[in-house]
């Protein structure tokens, strides 16, 4: 499908007049893929790692609505921006996780990496940078499987946790890299640990989780 934009240029759009409306838009790393054109990983994951329509329409992977959603969405709102002089920015947000208002765990708890505060706080930075310009990934740190059950066993000692010893868990296939947006002067102000307390607290708070020690 095409709307006359290439999404693949990084320049896309240009630095904001005095009278240029900017918009920043909540994409998602859903609209991403850590695979290359063979089908094997790529060693770094970046805003030019995008998955194609015509790829999620094929597969119809798991999630496959959603992530279209995402991909026609911005497909369609950088061309609405370049024909309008819109100055428009995109977020492409890592999981969510950290504290929550739902009744129930939302599903982005469950698989954790990003929290709210991060991605608000980088909204609003791109929102006020004048040379912010595109999409940029925003995710906080690449944590192996291994490392992030070490972190979330230390916050929440767990029996579940102990049908992962012994495998192999430590290599991430791909490093999901937030270069662009930290270049531009971003700091993040939550890492794992903290992702993984404020989503414990949360769903023990809930009580989705028994309290430690009961």
């Amino acid at each position: 499908m095409e709307f006359g934009v290439d999404m693949e240029d990084e320049n896309i759009g240009s630095s904001p007049s005095q009278n240029q409306i900017r918009v920043v838009l909540t994409s998602s790393i859903s609209t991403l893929t850590a695979k290359d054109s063979n089908g094997g990983w790529k060693q770094v994951v970046d805003e030019f790692s995008r998955t194609h329509v015509d790829h999620v329409w094929k597969t119809k992977a798991s999630g496959w609505v959603y992530t279209l959603s995402k991909l026609l969405t911005e497909e369609e709102a950088f061309k609405f921006a370049v024909e309008n002089g819109v100055d428009l920015v995109s977020v492409i947000t890592a999981t969510v996780a950290g504290p929550f208002l739902t009744t129930n765990v939302p599903s982005s708890i469950q698989v954790l990496l990003s929290p709210l505060t991060n991605i608000c706080k980088a909204h609003i930075f791109l929102m006020e940078h004048e040379k912010a310009d595109g999409r940029y990934i925003c995710s906080a740190q690449n944590c192996p499987l291994a490392k992030l059950l070490n972190h979330l066993a230390q916050e929440y000692p767990s029996s579940n946790l102990q049908r992962f010893l012994g495998e192999d868990l430590n290599q991430a296939p791909s490093e999901i890299s937030s270069k662009k947006l930290k270049d531009l002067g971003f700091k993040y102000k939550h890492g794992v640990q903290d992702i993984i307390h404020e989503t414990v607290t949360g769903c023990v708070g809930y009580g989705f989780l028994h309290p430690i020690g009961s």
